[in-house]
């Protein structure tokens, strides 16, 4: 087992050389952004290679204890070796998912965002089993979620809906859900009861942390305010709690509406809001990156990712990564991790 090469040691440790030069400088602090930036940079980098260092002190062990039981013919001790490497192993393989895991923005909180396509209460019923799906998966994976804002349908389902979903790599792992989910089924809104195709856009972005710079002008914000609906009460009901704000320059809208609290709204609004407008500014930089290299994207923004079939057979297919189960009921309670840790590993195959 080759752990350097996993760990990408040798670069490693000369990065982490190099970074703590840097510390020992007298003006490393005049610039105390930067400076926090590189102390957390030094303090990851650490943790690898002691983590290397503990697991290749664990193999080294392992490979003294298997040579003196082969000389002495000891059979007793081989149970023990298994039990010790299984366990390696799984640490190295888990070390090997979190390296997929390295974007800048990664390991931050994620806003999550869904929104019905043209089909009025069909798709609108598909975006509120969206919302559940993801839902469900974020409880069974321990990440605490917030609804920022939801707007219900008239009929059933939602016309759009935002999430704060915090725990470390939320936005890395959930990332791989944003684009465009298909639906095919019997409708049950068609009195014919006949087939429907739906779709619904979700989207994803990294809360952004107040030290990352996102310039947004004061001048180019309309801010309104509203009557919110929903939990809360009639106190809610009955004042212009709510907060919409558009950044006039992208378009970019975000609202909250699920505080008392005018004051606290338009505190998360700003928050919302600046995470899609450091999004949308990131995505046209990949993007114009991408056209001076002449890459083409193999998975555009927007574009349709999923496609999950009720009528006439049953199944759920990945189309970017052709990952698919029969088992639809799992997939809609939440069972994605074949669908995200495909994706993910098929994204970092490319980057090399």
């Amino acid at each position: 087992m080759n752990l350097g090469g996993i760990f990408d040691l040798t670069n490693k440790e000369t990065e982490l050389e190099t970074l703590q030069e840097e510390t020992a400088k007298p003006e490393f602090w005049n610039d105390p952004q930067n400076a926090q930036k590189i102390t957390q940079r030094v303090s990851n980098l650490r943790d690898d290679v002691e983590k290397y260092r503990k697991l290749n002190a664990q193999l080294e062990d392992l490979q003294l204890l298997l040579g003196l039981a082969i000389e002495e013919d000891d059979q007793t001790v081989s149970e023990e070796i298994e039990a010790d490497l299984k366990g390696i192993t799984a640490e190295v393989e888990e070390i090997e998912f979190k390296l997929m895991l390295s974007g800048e923005h990664d390991s931050s909180n994620a806003i999550l965002s869904i929104h019905p396509g043209a089909g009025g209460t069909e798709s609108q019923d598909w975006a509120a089993m969206l919302m559940r799906m993801h839902l469900r998966w974020c409880e069974a994976h321990n990440y605490k979620t917030e609804t920022i804002e939801l707007l219900p349908g008239e009929e059933a389902g939602i016309k759009s809906a935002t999430i704060l979903v915090t725990g470390e790599y939320a936005y890395g792992y959930l990332r791989a859900e944003a684009g465009i989910h298909r639906l095919v089924r019997l409708s049950p809104f068609d009195f014919n009861n006949r087939r429907h195709t739906s779709f619904a856009a979700v989207a994803v972005s990294p809360e952004i942390s107040d030290n990352i710079d996102v310039e947004i002008d004061p001048a180019d914000l309309r801010v309104e305010t509203y009557r919110s609906g929903g939990a809360g009460g009639q106190h809610v009901n009955r004042t212009d709690s709510a907060v919409r704000m558009t950044h006039l320059p992208t378009g970019i809208v975000a609202q909250c509406q699920n505080e008392r609290s005018q004051h606290k709204n338009r505190e998360m609004a700003m928050k919302v809001l600046r995470s899609r407008v450091y999004e949308y500014y990131q995505t046209q930089r990949d993007e114009e990156i991408s056209k001076l290299q002449g890459d083409r994207l193999g998975i555009e923004f927007g574009s349709q990712i999923r496609s999950y079939v009720f009528h006439p057979y049953r199944l759920v297919k990945d189309l970017r990564t052709g990952v698919e189960t029969g088992n639809i009921d799992a997939v809609m309670d939440g069972e994605l991790d074949q669908f995200i840790e495909s994706y993910l590993k098929d994204a970092r195959a490319e980057k090399k």
